[in-house]
């Protein structure tokens, strides 16, 4: 176990682990009730912090997604099987404004959003983190899989052991100075078979307890039922239509499509395949064309949170690998600083189904260490 091979104190700091505070963000989930369980038997100060992100009695009703009614037992369980002290705090209010309505929003102008990158800048790294240095708190940790290393001008990001568990795409907004506050104790492991063991050796019910694939407000990924109960009216029909404006099909609301995507357009019968190139929203137009047309080589990015150790426009270009969606590997990039929140990724070979709304987050080519990123828009 990774936490086992640090010194006394596996945090960092210049004194036991007694005298040291740590606010643990639990979820309910396997991965942070480890988090929490191990640095309690290491002999932490543990303060266990669930966020309740929306309506209680709904989220009893709903399986599998993160700070969920049964999430929020769940996370309470393990602390009393610990022994440390536990707290839920009420961020309905707070999560719908930083973060769902942003998510409806952006669906309803044609964008792909992530509101778990959201969620992470500006609720758990910002509010949560704001509340543990209230508790007077050492630091906060989570059970990200990601690594915090320090480098010579202070802590640096880093991909996890393991690359199938990395969550470096989710985390590229973490700026230096929260870094210098954040652990993540699961980075280091190799499988996430090393944790669900942790969390039976320490005899915790969430041992076997599935992963959460949804986002935690949208039921079975029906992106669409959301939007258009938080903005009645969004899914009002229209054209399908292809390059020359010709007219294929009629949809059912441009928020049920997103870019790249294939299946379920309801235009068969056509002698190639047509993947959605486009989203017209003031049309309300789905523009549908060949693959070859999803290519993309220059996107515009901003909001960009630099983590490298050169301010961002000191070079007019970055030779970096770069993520434009999760599921998909670093691949060989030019970064262009147009200013200190904003740039031109020029991709040595095009990428599909770009779209905006998604992340492109800067990987260190030679290394794993991850230097930010920023949000796709449109050019």
């Amino acid at each position: 176990m990774a936490l086992d091979r640090q010194p006394l104190n596996s945090l960092g700091f210049d004194k036991a682990p007694a005298d040291t505070r740590v606010v643990v963000a639990m979820s309910g989930g396997v991965d942070s009730s480890v988090v929490a369980a191990e640095l309690a038997a290491q002999g932490y100060d543990v303060i266990g912090m669930t966020l309740q992100l929306y309506d209680h009695g709904a989220a009893l009703a709903k399986k599998g997604a993160c700070c969920a009614g049964r999430d929020i037992h769940d996370a309470r369980r393990v602390a009393e099987t610990m022994g440390f002290p536990h707290y839920v705090l009420d961020y309905e209010n707070a999560f719908r404004e930083a973060v769902i309505d942003e998510f409806a929003d952006s669906y309803l102008a044609g964008a792909t959003p992530v509101p778990c990158i959201r969620c992470n800048e500006r609720v758990k790294f910002r509010d949560l983190l704001e509340t543990a240095r209230d508790l007077d708190a050492d630091c906060m940790a989570t059970g990200h899989y990601i690594r915090r290393e320090t480098g010579a001008f202070g802590p640096e990001l880093h991909r996890a052991a393991d690359p199938a568990r990395d969550q470096s795409y989710f985390l590229f907004s973490t700026t230096a100075e929260q870094l210098g506050f954040l652990r993540f104790p699961l980075g280091g492991l190799a499988t996430k078979a090393e944790t669900r063991a942790l969390a039976a050796r320490h005899g915790l019910g969430v041992a076997d307890k599935p992963d959460s694939q949804d986002i935690c407000f949208v039921p079975n990924g029906d992106y669409a039922a959301v939007i258009e109960k938080l903005r009645p009216g969004a899914a009002d029909p229209g054209e399908i239509v292809d390059t020359e404006g010709r007219v294929l099909g009629r949809h059912e609301g441009v928020i049920h499509y997103t870019v790249g995507q294939r299946r379920g357009l309801g235009i068969g019968g056509l002698a190639d395949p047509l993947y959605v190139v486009k989203l017209d929203v003031e049309r309300r137009r789905v523009v549908v064309g060949p693959k070859e047309l999803l290519a993309t080589r220059r996107i515009p990015v901003r909001e960009i949170n630099w983590l490298g150790d050169a301010p961002f426009t000191s070079r007019s270009e970055w030779p970096l690998a770069v993520k434009v969606r999760s599921t998909r590997p670093p691949r060989e990039a030019i970064i262009r600083p147009l200013s200190d929140t904003t740039a031109e990724v020029e991709l040595m070979t095009p990428e599909e189904g770009v779209s905006p709304g998604q992340a492109c987050v800067f990987y260190d080519p030679d290394s794993t260490r991850v230097h930010g990123g920023g949000w796709i828009h449109r050019g």
